[in-house]
């Protein structure tokens, strides 16, 4: 059985050899045994269940938090030509019970859902009827109050122990305290779990804080330093398109990313970064899940994260192949209290959290009693607008009804575009005659949608652009010139956020089964908000051993490589080792590796030298990641 696993991960991934305990992980999952595995942010967890399912006979059910992640993962799946089903929310009946069958009939190797899907009666008995080989919990964090997005109905993932005995059980995240540890293999009710954790170091990543007056110079001289590929995260969407817009009028070839924006933007600006047509990500924290680019040589927080395990994930993109990195945050004093005081307002009491959820049933319409079923185009500004309400505070508790199970939030671009063509057959063959151009487009959407001469119609504009070879934007110019000419009646409306609502409408009656949880996750947030505020004021330990402390790690040595740790060994920095590598330098540029063995050093020590002259500018790092000396 090893030997298969070994096969499959080099059929399927193309890796010769596992990493760390991925293999101890397999071995156990495969023998049936329950897991409960911690491993760093790109540290291969989805692999520790996707091969021993892959291994077996049977299908993996998954459960994961977030859409956007699920989506990811069956994406990936299926380019690798294994059989995925994601089970998300507005799936109509029917088509919900034709993916189960495909589930029980179809060869199905993986059925990822949410933990609100795992409360619907039709799924559970589906599931017993399933030859399930293993449960996989991912971001496992989240069953525990103490963690940090915390979810209540993944306290109910333990059912699936009840609906498939027998079965081995893996849970999977990237950030846990002891504390965390505790709450998931209790509230998961593993057996006999084997804990494997790897070690959360990471030691090719240099954290930093630069406390700064002048942010944006030196987020610029941060750039500059640093050319490879890089990310900058800020905590507002306004702010992502402000400082993409500042970095290439410096020069510095960047984009944004925020959950605003369309399907087919995030995928094209993805695209450019990830190819190096663009240097730079700007985004806010609805970037970065589930994308794996190995060579982010800088990550830079513009702002106070809300705390260290959001931090600590978003950090941990950089440098995953291994090289050195820097993840640094740019702040001031007056940064770190205005977080504070945003993060301290921002959270909503009982009594705001009742509000919210009474405006949002009026906005839709929706009255007492009534459950309305389908997803629901949200435009979240014009509701704060319409209500006074404070967009962070809303946000936030939109948040606690979404992992309350009230509503199921996606921070979705979503565009809704109606068409009904108008003018007589006799009109619209002589508008075809006289506009040849767009002819060939217009009778597209005619063969389309056959209906479409007699009443209002969706149509879908990604797909007619992929059969007409002609951009979305091109497309919306046309439809808007036949509305013009009376050719058709034509609506484009769009939303930023996506709410399905779980339960029918019964205002104080639904908040009130969780007020008590409403109170204790502010007090926890208030305490990661403090955490992450002590890493930032930090000046006297190390930046790792600080962080790896806060996971539950005794680091035996510090890192010598952040901001404390070169202050402290400035004095004690190695001068003539840095003569040797300025020497070698000047004959050609050259990587650490190659720099290692010219020097005969130690790779900590080499690094800490390289690390002073970069602080130093004496020496940069080129775009293919070698160390030159600055001209």
């Amino acid at each position: 059985m090893q030997k298969e696993a070994k096969v499959i991960l080099k059929e399927f991934w193309g890796y010769d050899d596992f990493r760390r305990s991925q293999k101890s992980i397999i071995d156990k999952v495969i023998s049936g045994q329950d897991v409960l595995a911690l491993m760093p942010t790109g540290g291969g967890k989805s692999i520790c269940y996707q091969v021993p399912a892959l291994a077996m006979d049977g299908i993996c059910i998954v459960v994961s938090p977030l859409v956007a992640l699920i989506q990811d993962q069956v994406k990936q799946l299926k380019a690798r030509g294994i059989k995925a089903i994601a089970l998300t929310g507005g799936i109509p009946f029917e088509e919900l019970n034709d993916l189960l069958d495909n589930c029980l009939y179809g060869n199905y190797k993986f059925l990822y859902l949410s933990p609100e899907r795992l409360q619907q009666s039709m799924i559970q008995e589906r599931i017993q009827e399933m030859n399930v080989n293993l449960i996989a919990i991912d971001e496992a964090h989240c069953i525990s109050q103490w963690g940090n997005d915390f979810r209540p109905a993944y306290l109910d993932c333990s059912l699936l122990k009840e609906l498939v005995p027998d079965t081995p059980t893996i849970a999977l995240t990237a950030t846990a305290t002891p504390k965390v540890v505790q709450d998931i293999v209790q509230n998961l009710k593993l057996d006999n779990a084997t804990i494997f954790k790897d070690s959360f170091s990471r030691s090719n990543i240099a954290f930093k804080v630069k406390r700064a007056e002048d942010k944006l110079y030196q987020l610029k001289k941060y750039m500059e330093k640093f050319p490879g590929s890089s990310i900058v995260y800020v905590r507002s969407r306004k702010m992502t398109q402000e400082l993409a817009e500042f970095l290439n009028r410096n020069g510095i070839r960047s984009t944004f990313f925020h959950g605003g924006i369309s399907k087919t933007e995030k995928e094209e600006k993805l695209n450019l970064w990830l190819e190096g047509n663009i240097n730079t990500m700007v985004a806010t924290n609805a970037f970065g899940m589930g994308v794996d680019k190995p060579n982010v040589r800088l990550v830079v927080h513009y702002q106070v994260p809300d705390s260290l395990e959001s931090y600590f994930q978003e950090a941990g993109r950089a440098g995953r192949d291994g090289k050195p990195s820097t993840a640094i945050i740019l702040t001031t004093k007056e940064d770190q209290e205005r977080a504070k005081q945003q993060f301290l307002s921002g959270l909503p009491d009982v009594a705001f959290v009742k509000t919210v959820y009474s405006k949002l049933n009026n906005f839709f319409q929706i009255s007492y009693g009534e459950w309305v079923e389908e997803p629901l185009g949200f435009k979240f500004n014009k509701f704060c607008n319409r209500y006074g309400f404070n967009p962070n505070k809303a946000f936030n508790a939109l948040r606690v009804l979404d992992q309350n199970s009230v509503i199921a939030l996606s921070e979705n671009f979503r565009e809704k575009t109606l068409l009904q063509f108008v003018a007589p057959k006799a009109g619209i063959f002589a508008y075809l005659d006289k506009n040849r151009k767009s002819a060939p487009i217009i009778q597209t959407i005619l063969r389309t949608y056959g209906g479409i001469t007699e009443y209002e119609t969706k149509i879908n504009l990604y797909l007619l652009s992929k059969k007409t070879n002609k951009s979305e934007k091109s497309l919306k110019k046309l439809l808007k010139q036949l509305q013009d000419d009376g050719i058709v009646e034509y609506q484009n409306n769009t939303s930023d956020l996506e709410i399905t609502f779980l339960v029918p409408r019964e205002d104080d009656h639904t908040i009130n089964p969780f007020a008590k949880r409403i109170r204790e996750l502010n007090a926890v947030k208030e305490g990661n908000m403090e955490a992450m505020l002590g890493y930032i004021r930090n000046k006297k330990i190390c930046r790792s051993v600080y962080l790896l402390k806060y996971f539950g790690e005794n680091a035996k040595e510090k890192c010598g490589t952040c901001d404390i740790c070169t202050k402290q060994n400035k004095l004690k920095s190695p001068i003539k080792l840095e003569e040797r590598i300025l020497a070698l330098l000047k004959l050609g540029p050259s990587t650490s590796r190659k720099l290692e063995k010219a020097t005969g050093v130690d790779e900590k020590v080499l690094l800490l030298a390289l690390q002073g002259l970069l602080e130093d500018e004496v020496i940069v790092l080129n775009q293919i990641n070698e160390y030159t000396i600055k001209e």
